[in-house]
C-alpha cells in the first residue's frame, strides 16, 4: 500500500470518527483511494480496510460509550441508518445507536454498494447504498 493511500484511509477514518464528514463522503474518499471494502468490529475496536490486491490496513476504533445490546433490533438500526443517510446522525452518534440496537459490527462493500450489519447471534441486516 502506498503512502498516499495509507494517508487517505487514516485521514478519512479520523474525520469520520470526529463527526466531520458523512458516510457518503467516507465512501467517496475511500473509493477514490482504491479501497474495495472495510469491516468495522465494535468488539475488537478496529476497522480493517481492504484493497483489490488483498493488502489491508487495520485502524483502532474508539469504542462507543454504550454497551452492545444482546438482542439485535433491526428497526432501531434502520432508524440510525436513515438518520445517517439524511445527514442528521454523524458517526460518533451512529456508533452509539447501532451498538444500542445490538450491532456488533458491519461490512461496507464499496464495490458492491451495500452494507451488512451483524448481531451477536448471526443476525444480519443488509442495506443498499442510496442512489
Amino acid at each position: 500500500m502506498n503512502a498516499s493511500t495509507h494517508s487517505i484511509i487514516r485521514e478519512t477514518a479520523e474525520a469520520s470518527a470526529q463527526g466531520r464528514i458523512h458516510f457518503d463522503q467516507v465512501v467517496g474518499r475511500l473509493a477514490d483511494a482504491g479501497v474495495e471494502s472495510y469491516v468495522v468490529d465494535f468488539r475488537a475496536r478496529r476497522t480493517a480496510y481492504y484493497l483489490p490486491d488483498d493488502q489491508t490496513l487495520d485502524i483502532p476504533l474508539d469504542a462507543p460509550d454504550v454497551a452492545i445490546a444482546n438482542d439485535f433490533d433491526a428497526a432501531a438500526l434502520k432508524a440510525a441508518i436513515l438518520g445517517a443517510q439524511r445527514g442528521e446522525v454523524m458517526y460518533p452518534e451512529f456508533k452509539r445507536l447501532s451498538c444500542a440496537a445490538g450491532c456488533v459490527g458491519y461490512a461496507v462493500w464499496i464495490a458492491g454498494r451495500h452494507v451488512t450489519y451483524f448481531g451477536r447471534r448471526g443476525d444480519a441486516h443488509d442495506e443498499k447504498f442510496p442512489d
